[in-house]
Order: C-alpha cells, then structure tokens, then sequence
C-alpha cells in the first residue's frame, strides 16, 4: 500500500538544492531541479553515504564519499564506482506543498 507523507513547502528548496529528511523513520533526499521534485533514498549504493551531502549538477548528484554520480530523477548509476540504482519515490505537489509517497 502506498502512503503520502507531507514532506516540505515548495518554496523551502531552491533549483539544484537537496533537503535530508526522515519520513516514517526512512531517509529520503528531496531534490529540485528547474522547479521539479525528485526524491531518492538518502544513502548511496556503493558507500551508503548519505546523497543529501552530495553537490548537485546537470540532474546528477555526487555521492560525497567516492565522487560516483547518480541521477536524481530516477537514481539510475550515472558513474562508476556506483552501480546499483538507488530507490526513487514518487512526489507530488498539493497546495505548495511536497508529498512524497512511500510503500508500507
């Protein structure tokens, strides 16, 4: 079952900028890119370093540890040494608020 979550207003992030957050005890990594909402889970899938620490460029964001990159519109493995995909979320946006929907 999917369950929506409240997760910030849309003007708490700006383009290119990633928000760490906690939603039912699951780190997420909220981003915004030219005005779109993307969230991945907040630890990368080679080192488990937390993404929301990562510089964001060009719809990518770079894993703080070992410099890998990863899409943050789907958490597709964009450059070695990441290669497994990390979990993507669906996010919405209802009354200028973000929701992110998580699977119970």
């Amino acid at each position: 079952m999917t369950e929506w979550h409240d997760a910030a207003a849309t003007d708490a992030l700006g383009d290119d900028e990633v928000m760490a957050l906690s939603i039912a005890g699951v780190p997420v990594a909220l981003f915004r890119q030219e005005g779109a909402f993307f969230a991945l889970h907040d630890l990368c899938s080679h080192g488990a370093a937390r993404l929301s620490d990562g510089f964001v460029e060009n719809g990518c964001v770079e894993c703080p540890l070992h410099q890998g990159l990863i899409d943050i519109r789907s958490g597709a493995p964009c450059s070695a040494p990441i290669t497994e995909p990390v979990r993507s979320y669906p996010v919405r946006v209802v009354g200028g608020r973000v929701e992110i929907a998580l699977d119970r």
